[in-house]
């Protein structure tokens, strides 16, 4: 899902299914098929992969020996934790466990936000929240991130 982009409001089911826009479901990979993978975010979301993208990110755990770092098993049995195949069904809808949507705070409003390979799903008031930013704190962020991927002049 490299190159995903957009962000969609969209409504969750009182059983928990999300149904997926046109626009976005357009932008998966034919070979994603109707499996995706959702898994708990870093902050108070989730996180939509195909299940190739999944394999992708999982394989960077493996990669790193965990043999005598208790906390490198830890991060990884964190970060897989809550990873779940869902299926898209023939309404064009995934149906999101409850435990994760407790995690992140789903009711019925949420937020998909797409980049990159991936899509993280927002209860629209985190992400409202998430986005309140002033122009010197985006400057300062912006100015963070050129630094962290080795640029050298001031963004």
């Amino acid at each position: 899902m490299s190159g995903m982009i957009g962000e969609y409001v969209c409504k969750l089911d009182e059983k928990g299914r999300l149904s997926l826009p046109a626009r976005l479901r357009a932008q998966f990979p034919e070979s994603a098929g109707s499996s995706l993978v959702v898994n708990r975010g870093f902050e108070k979301c989730l996180v939509l992969y195909t299940q190739e993208d999944w394999l992708q990110e999982t394989s960077k755990l493996t990669a790193v020996d965990d043999f005598l770092s208790p906390e490198i098993r830890r991060f990884k049995r964190i970060f897989t934790n809550g990873a779940n195949l869902v299926q898209i069904d023939n309404a064009q809808r995934v149906l999101i466990p409850k435990k994760l949507c407790e995690y992140a705070g789903l009711t019925d409003e949420v937020v998909l936000s797409a980049y990159g390979n991936k899509v993280e799903i927002w209860s629209r008031s985190n992400y409202d929240t998430e986005l309140l930013v002033d122009a010197e704190e985006l400057s300062k962020l912006a100015q963070n991130f050129h630094k962290q991927v080795g640029g050298s002049k001031e963004a």
